[in-house]
């Protein structure tokens, strides 16, 4: 549960151009990662946790066209309340709050065209799960990219 405590330690990360950038006590930032797989993204905040997570890209220029689609989206992006009886759908791009088998408490971001372009962890808490909704709109414009080291 999101508690603003770092989940996890990083080493030092570095930009390719502007040196190291990332550190426990780091500023937001989109942590690119090089994965057996692919290359994929978190959006990290300030106390070093992962927000929202993208999917496995093929290759590093398609993760950054996907982190530009969620610096965009995430600032445009309704709210989808999909835990309501009541819930009525909301047109792309939007984040879609919903519960997972286990009756934690998730979100999509879902791009203009339907794609979706990010996803959260559980929560224990639904309002939890917005608040992080609130800080992935506030952050993601602005973060820096950094790039993982390992």
């Amino acid at each position: 549960m999101y508690k603003g405590i770092p989940q996890t330690r990083f080493d030092t990360l570095f930009s390719k151009t502007a040196g190291p950038l990332y550190q426990e006590d780091s500023t937001n930032c989109f942590l690119i990662k090089h994965v057996s797989t692919g290359v994929k993204f978190d959006l990290m905040d300030e106390y070093g946790n992962a927000i929202a997570k993208s999917e496995v890209y093929i290759s590093e220029s398609s993760c950054l066209k996907g982190i530009e689609s969620v610096r965009k989206n995430s600032v445009l992006a309704r709210f989808e309340d999909c835990t309501e009886e009541m819930n009525r759908s909301a047109p792309n791009p939007k984040f879609v709050l919903y519960t997972d088998k286990k009756g934690q408490f998730r979100f999509r971001l879902k791009a203009r065209n339907g794609e979706i372009i990010a996803v959260s962890d559980s929560y224990e808490n639904k309002a939890d799960c917005i608040s992080v909704i609130d800080r992935v709109r506030r952050i993601a414009p602005n973060a820096k990219l950094t790039y993982s080291n390992s």
